[in-house]
């Protein structure tokens, strides 16, 4: 059986796992990047950073700032053929600026997952193919 945020969620409720709560930090083994995986209303965000944001971002969504939040957005960006498999790039977060209309992809990323060459050439398929520029947070 393959486990998801509302497994977890339902353990955490029915107080299967003793010491964490709802809003915590998964007990994991240390992370490659050193990041702490956080679960929090059914979502499971790979690090606090990225929790933060959803947070600041529910609360510009609240007062109207911003609009169609979306979380894990997944963008196609090379086909899959009869030897490869598809190239997708999942962004964080996605949302629209009520102001200007404009559509925001962002993604949390640390100093050193910024650095990544794979996530270098993600980026750039996403400009050359979508015109989108990522929001780097």
């Amino acid at each position: 059986m393959k486990w998801n945020a509302s497994h977890l969620e339902r353990l955490l409720k029915d107080g299967k796992i003793k010491g964490y709560t709802s809003i915590g930090v998964a007990p994991k083994k240390k992370a490659k990047y050193g990041n702490s995986k956080v679960y929090y209303g059914g979502k499971v965000f790979d690090s606090k950073k990225e929790y933060r944001k959803y947070r600041e971002l529910l609360l510009r969504l609240k007062i109207g700032e911003i609009g169609q939040l979306e979380c894990q957005v997944e963008y196609l960006l090379i086909e899959a053929n009869e030897t490869e498999r598809k190239c997708c790039y999942i962004a964080d977060f996605r949302w629209l600026e009520v102001k200007t209309g404009e559509l925001v992809v962002c993604d949390v990323k640390s100093d050193s997952t910024r650095k990544l060459s794979i996530y270098i050439m993600k980026r750039k398929l996403m400009l050359s193919k979508y015109k989108i520029k990522i929001l780097e947070v």
